[in-house]
């Protein structure tokens, strides 16, 4: 019987999360200005995830509750809607056929690294199917359970693919002379205090609203959504000031590197060949379809590698966001992989796959 009473010891508890919370915000916000200093592309994100995700392996209780999540979530959607202009939706009319093209490339992405981690790793075929999807990691994760799967497997190809993607396309795009040499325009206008809280709890109203029909991503769209329509109206000129942009790069770097406490160094270890080359079968397979995007329509190459990137949709905003890239050609393609991803991978997974239990027998 312990003999701290419940309430000191939920105390302690509380006190060992905000503490952790606060290491966590320094951590990120020291790794990213690093990199900044360095000049390194995507430097606040990268920066926040790798010195985050450093101090997660090294045992550090890092963590971001969800109420940070959600803050730095609409924060960026803000500053993505703000974004929207006539210039920035003038790639629609190419939006159904690359979609299109997205939706075949998931396909065979998923197929040649679950085939990838079937035949190389001897993964059982419903892990390597469900290793294999990219992106919405949550319903991979509880599908995965239902089915028997290898859940922790999976977690660490899952993040490592959305790690590696964070760390190096800045870097890639930049180093290939492929990134944007104009800057998107940004409202250069900081929003007033009223502004600033009718453009915050539209944000939030539409974010809510979207949580409500279990709309994915709804924070982050929801915010997006309702700072596009305040900007393209008119009705708001001024944007979130630019400390409050850096401060949701950094945290959603944090937020990232934060998945590695979950992930015990053992299970990382032990799965990190399988996560690299699974990495590397999707990257391939999605450079194949993002060649055949440039051979077919005029939209820039830059928007179509983060569009066509096996990375989490909220990073790979986050990163248009950096690099100058559309985020509205970004994220509509991101929004349309993430439902074809929930809708058919447990369709893939009841024709194609077997739990590991089903392969002993």
């Amino acid at each position: 019987m312990s003999l701290i009473p419940a309430s000191m010891s939920a105390a302690l508890a509380d006190r060992a999360k905000m503490l952790g919370t606060l290491e966590t915000l320094v951590i990120g916000a020291a790794g990213g200005l690093l990199f900044l200093w360095l000049n390194l592309p995507g430097g606040l994100i990268s920066g926040a995830m790798a010195t985050v995700g450093i101090a997660a392996l090294a045992g550090r209780p890092v963590t971001m509750p969800p109420i940070l999540t959600q803050t730095v979530l609409v924060l960026l959607g803000i500053t993505l809607g703000s974004l929207v202009s006539r210039q920035l939706i003038q790639h629609m009319s190419a939006y159904p056929l690359t979609i299109g093209l997205l939706a075949l490339a998931t396909f065979c992405s998923t197929f040649g690294s679950g085939i990838y981690l079937q035949r190389v790793h001897g993964w059982d075929q419903t892990s390597a199917l469900l290793a294999g999807s990219p992106g919405a990691l949550s319903q991979i994760t509880i599908l995965a359970a239902e089915k028997g799967a290898d859940v922790a497997a999976i977690a660490v190809v899952q993040t490592m693919r959305v790690i590696i993607l964070t760390a190096a396309l800045p870097l890639v795009v930049v180093a290939t002379g492929i990134a944007p040499t104009a800057p998107l325009v940004v409202a250069s206008l900081i929003a007033s205090p009223l502004e600033l809280a009718a453009l915050t709890a539209a944000a939030v109203a539409a974010a809510l609203l979207l949580r409500l029909t279990q709309f994915p991503a709804s924070w982050m769209f929801g915010a997006m959504l309702a700072s596009a329509v305040l900007h393209g109206t008119g009705w708001i000129e001024g944007g979130l000031p630019p400390w409050m942009r850096n401060v949701a790069l950094v945290g959603i770097g944090a937020v990232i590197g934060t998945r590695f406490a979950r992930i015990s160094k053992k299970t990382l270890l032990s799965h990190i060949n399988a996560g690299l080359g699974s990495f590397a079968v999707a990257i391939a397979i999605s450079a194949v379809f993002v060649t055949i995007v440039m051979l077919t329509t005029n939209v820039r190459l830059a928007d179509v590698v983060v569009a066509f990137a096996p990375g989490a949709m909220d990073t790979m905003l986050a990163l248009a966001l950096t690099l100058h890239i559309d985020p509205i050609f970004v994220g509509a393609h991101h929004l349309s992989r993430f439902v074809f991803v929930s809708i058919t991978t447990p369709g893939i997974v009841h024709l194609f796959g077997r739990p590991q239990e089903d392969v002993d027998d």
